[in-house]
């Protein structure tokens, strides 16, 4: 079957998948899966070289998860969320390591590391699937996010090293510790150089008025590529150099002064391409999970095991992965609560079954898929260590997929959902400032003593009141049509004119409202961007409309020719 005969099926199923997730209630990462193996069994088959898997898939979507990441949160959250991304990955590193390599003494203790290292990062994403629809906590759903965002650069990095040393058969820790240092920083400093230099070139393009909706929409689509593909030249960590691209770009606000339709079609293409990728890779799992069956077969067989020994070993590395962070999560708890202590301030700790809750979200998708199909097929006892990986993700989605939701009914959630909640005020506060800038407008038009510009300021004004008023008692805003007379058409189509002027202005300082109530921490990202997107689709209806008004000039021609006739 030709590649790209494949490529199309796979988008296609993966669109697919999202249309019959909703009707078959079934969590979309395991329905893919499912997909994946049909596929598979009816002879669809996919060969990649390594490199390339691990170059297409992991880049986007690590960039799309740092610039997702909301900063306010994270900081909030930075002990926690530091804890589990980079404590977590080296004590499942080690402990699964250890337990793999006793369940498994044939495995070098290198190999045994490289698998386990693999398995740290977790999957936010496809917790979201698996809990999509439930009432959840958003700090739960803050810290997996935070926890994967960073665990995926660390486990990953761990993972380098590890299959490094089962190649080579040499480990020096002090070596990796250097190592580790060079390739972090050098990983991070070039993200950032990159992501930086991308938003001086932005800011050129809007100086220059060179903006261009497709152009910019692709330059950002290929700047997670670069950081990874440089940084890799350079000996240094890409997968640290995408994240840091995408907190940079986020930090920077590239994308704050573009246009509303350059915004839009940037969301839009983003949204598109990760849910394609995070799609494909799990079907790229189900179509491969036939083959690694039968290879997994053959390899026990070789080894004089019962294939059900292989199953066991994938339900026991399972297991082990959840009580290591279910004791993790517990130490985590326990010094938290002794710093809260000597610094005698009091601290809340979670329920028991947020606690069981945590230790059931550490689930595996795909980044672990994605780095264990990038080892390069002379890597010794390479069929085997996919092969577990491969039946560990899927053992983790199933479980979560059944134990999760039970466990997370129990908890207390808010009546109110704290983001709506949140964006409601904001809303309130530039409606507000909205109202105050009218006034201020309006004062200065009735010095002036022009009737148009009166008349518009007089409407405006009334209708921000309205909107004030309706924001208050939480009613939404509607739009009510102004029809003119015929014989006062000219007078109408001025107004309108200094109508649409006046609108615009107001979206503009409601954005800077946006970016400085985010700045300040009163709302966080995921709020800013929620609101910014209101904001640039009312935006772009009002320039489409700008552009159908008659342009001053021609409106003032049309008047002089009235009154000569």
């Amino acid at each position: 079957m030709h590649v790209v005969t494949v490529v199309l099926l796979l988008l296609f199923i993966t669109s697919l998948s999202s249309l019959l997730s909703r009707v078959v209630r079934l969590p979309l990462p395991l329905l893919q899966i499912a997909l994946g193996v049909g596929a598979g069994l009816l002879g669809m088959h996919v060969s990649f070289e390594p490199d390339v898997f691990m170059l297409l898939f992991i880049p986007p979507l690590l960039f799309f998860d740092a610039y997702q990441m909301p900063m306010r949160e994270f900081r909030e959250l930075r002990r926690i969320i530091l804890m589990l991304a980079l404590g977590l990955v080296l004590f499942t590193t080690i402990g699964c390591g250890y337990f793999i390599h006793w369940l498994l003494p044939h495995l070098s203790l290198a190999a045994c590391f490289a698998l386990a290292a693999v398995l740290s990062p977790t999957d936010a994403v496809a917790v979201g699937g698996m809990i999509e629809g439930r009432s959840v906590p958003h700090r739960f759903m803050h810290i997996l996010s935070g926890e994967a965002l960073l665990n995926d650069a660390s486990g990953l990095v761990c993972f380098k090293f590890a299959s490094l040393a089962a190649v080579t058969g040499a480990f020096s820790f002090k070596a990796a510790t250097a190592g580790f240092l060079l390739m972090s920083v050098g990983g991070v400093a070039t993200g950032f150089l990159l992501a930086f230099a991308f938003s001086l070139v932005e800011r050129y393009l809007l100086r220059q008025r060179l903006e261009h909706t497709p152009t910019v929409v692709t330059i950002s689509s290929l700047l997670p590529f670069a950081a990874y593909l440089a940084a890799e030249h350079l000996g240094a960590s890409g997968i640290l150099a995408a994240v840091a691209a995408g907190i940079t770009v986020r930090e920077r606000r590239v994308f704050g002064g573009l246009t509303p339709e350059t915004r839009i079609g940037g969301v839009a293409v983003w949204n598109m391409l990760i849910f394609a990728f995070n799609g494909m890779i799990f079907l790229l799992l189900g179509l491969q999970l036939p083959a690694l069956l039968r290879g997994g077969v053959a390899l026990a067989q070789e080894n004089n095991h019962s294939p059900w020994l292989l199953a066991g070993v994938i339900a026991l590395i399972s297991v082990a992965l959840v009580l290591l962070r279910f004791v993790w999560v517990v130490i985590s708890l326990l010094v938290r609560m002794l710093r809260s202590r000597l610094r005698r301030v009091r601290e809340t700790l979670p329920s028991p079954r947020l606690i069981v809750a945590m230790s059931l979200a550490g689930v595996r998708g795909a980044i672990t898929l994605a780095a264990v199909l990038s080892l390069d097929v002379d890597f010794p006892q390479r069929d085997l260590l996919v092969t577990l990986a491969a039946g560990v993700i899927v053992a983790s989605l199933v479980t979560a997929a059944i134990l999760l939701p039970p466990v997370l009914s129990g908890l207390d959630t808010p009546d109110v959902d704290p983001m709506a909640a949140e964006a409601d005020a904001a809303r309130l506060s530039l409606a507000r400032a909205s109202v105050e800038l009218v006034a201020a407008e309006a004062r200065a038009v009735d010095a002036e003593g022009e009737e148009d510009r009166q008349v518009v300021m007089s409407r405006l004004l009334a209708d921000m009141r309205t909107r004030v008023q309706r924001l208050s008692v939480g009613l939404e805003d509607d739009e009510n049509a102004e029809d003119g007379d015929r014989d006062q058409r000219l007078s109408v189509l001025r107004q309108q004119r200094l109508e649409t002027s006046l609108r615009l202005r107001i979206l503009r300082s409601e954005r800077d409202i946006l970016a400085e109530m985010r700045s300040s921490g009163r709302i966080n990202d995921d709020t800013e961007r929620l609101l910014l997107r209101d904001l640039d689709i009312e935006e772009e209806a009002l320039q489409v409309a700008a552009r159908t008004l008659p342009r001053p000039a021609v409106i003032e021609a049309a008047a002089a020719e009235a009154e000569i006739g």
